[in-house]
């Protein structure tokens, strides 16, 4: 875990990301790991029956009381909806259709969003894009904190504070950090979205989309699933800033967990990144890793050397539209 002082700035370094040097090592040793690469046409239908699951819910919430309505949100389908941002992240590797289909790809993306309650896919994969090819990039990559959370959230009670309100700090770092122009998609994405909202307000009352909101939410703040936020990249070990977790919450996570090959081949659907470890082991066995993302979040919670703060960046030079 480190020493146990507190940290008061980011873990900086001077080097490139680790993953590309691996890509090239594991390639020229396990050619053969060329072909996982590509869509994974399934992964659509598992969407759509995760949409058409959350729908069914929607009407089944409707005459549920409020105190009903926020459990089975917290318990089921707020984990269905963390699930789907993950199919999302998926989504925005042009995991169903393929690279040469953007467009679909993209359209897809606001499908899957219909259920989280609030507009997400279009912009989530605008900075996606960065957090790769920048990582822990200083003003590019804002999957890392603001140094303000560095200093505000690190003891105890406010690192959980912190946690529960991931979900704000998600939607609002980019726009501190790196922001962009809001892009036509964007406004499909949300045009959509509104619509989706209101047609179920309008055919069920306002339970169905609290169910939907309230549970994308608490499930992406305090919530066992919501450990691989702190699993992928805080540094529990000093210099490491990428971590895998091979526990069964990946069969509900899209295989997520399998962090440090997804960054090392960012090409291969979720579905296949275990053939990634199983044919190159000995480039994965020997790294640390997480066995427990609620071992994760009581580790962030009660170390004093962990933090928003642990995280590792470097500078890049900065694109020419910056």
């Amino acid at each position: 875990m480190g020493n146990t002082a507190t940290r008061d700035d980011f873990e900086w370094v001077y080097t490139e990301q680790p993953h590309c040097s691996r890509r090239r090592q594991i390639l020229a040793k396990h050619p053969e790991i060329k072909s996982l690469m590509g869509p994974d046409p399934q992964l659509k239908w598992v969407v759509t029956a995760m949409v058409l699951t959350q729908v069914l819910c929607c009407y089944l919430v409707q005459d549920l009381s409020w105190r009903w309505v926020i459990f089975w949100a917290y318990v089921f389908g707020g984990c269905i909806n963390h699930s789907m941002t993950l199919a999302i992240h998926d989504i925005s590797h042009n995991v169903p259709f393929g690279n040469k289909e953007a467009f679909r790809n993209r359209l897809f993306g606001i499908f899957a969003n219909l259920p989280i309650g609030l507009p997400y896919s279009i912009s989530f994969k605008k900075y996606h894009v960065d957090h790769h090819r920048y990582l822990g990039g200083d003003g590019l990559d804002v999957d890392i904190p603001t140094r303000l959370e560095g200093r505000l959230f690190n003891s105890p009670a406010c690192k959980v504070l912190w946690l529960i309100l991931q979900p704000l700090f998600y939607a609002l770092r980019p726009l501190v950090v790196n922001p962009k122009p809001i892009t036509r998609m964007e406004v499909l994405n949300a045009v959509v979205q509104l619509i989706f909202d209101g047609l179920l307000v309008w055919c069920w009352g306002p339970k169905p989309l609290v169910y939907l909101i309230a549970g994308s939410i608490l499930c992406m703040g305090l919530h066992p699933i919501s450990g691989h936020f702190i699993a992928e990249h805080y540094m529990y070990a000093k210099g490491i800033e990428t971590y895998s977790y091979y526990g069964l919450l990946n069969f509900i996570t899209f295989n997520v967990g399998y962090h440090m090959e997804h960054h090392d081949f960012p090409s291969i659907p979720g579905s296949r990144l275990p053939l990634v470890k199983k044919i190159a082991p000995e480039f994965y066995d020997s790294l640390p890793q997480h066995d427990s993302w609620i071992r994760v979040l009581w580790d962030f919670v009660f170390c004093d050397s962990l933090g928003p703060y642990s995280r590792v960046k470097r500078t890049y030079p900065l694109p020419k539209d910056k």
